[in-house]
């Protein structure tokens, strides 16, 4: 998004009647999808060999193969999705001090949320009650607490 040029680069091939104006992404996402309708050929290969075949016992290391190879692609998807989340969360979020590295290979954001904390004033000889708002973020290894800047 910052580089102007490879934006306006872009722009031009996505407009062009080859690419049939479709998006970077749909076509980075096209080898995700021919993989699973090779599964699913595959499936299909495999219901039409005869039982304990020499072409059954390829078609099934195949598919095995196959299946491995999907898993560990979403493996890689859900890892570069919670890497792109603690990257906007660290750019995101002020440390008074920079103890505390956000973004790690292990660290998983599993959930974050609004909340309303409570203060109670007891100096005071009515009990006041203030709110303000708190942020809770919680990693695998991890819960780190914020506040929006004031």
């Amino acid at each position: 998004n910052g580089n102007a040029g490879f934006q306006h680069v872009l722009e031009r091939l996505e407009s062009d009647p080859v690419c049939q104006r479709l998006s970077l992404k749909s076509f980075l996402i096209l080898p995700f999808q021919r993989i699973t309708r090779l599964k699913l050929l595959l499936q299909n290969i495999l219901k039409r060999t005869r039982p304990g075949s020499e072409e059954e016992v390829q078609a099934t290391q195949a598919y095995d193969a196959l299946e491995k190879l999907i898993k560990d692609c979403n493996e890689n998807v859900q890892r570069m999705k919670s890497t792109e989340e603690l990257i906007y969360l660290s750019q995101k979020i002020e440390f008074e001090c920079k103890i505390f590295p956000l973004i790690s290979q292990s660290r998983r954001l599993v959930k974050c949320g609004e909340l309303t904390a409570l203060d109670f004033n007891t100096l005071s000889p009515k009990w006041k009650v203030t709110t303000r708002p708190i942020y809770l973020h919680l990693f695998n290894d991890c819960l780190l607490l914020s506040r929006p800047k004031e």
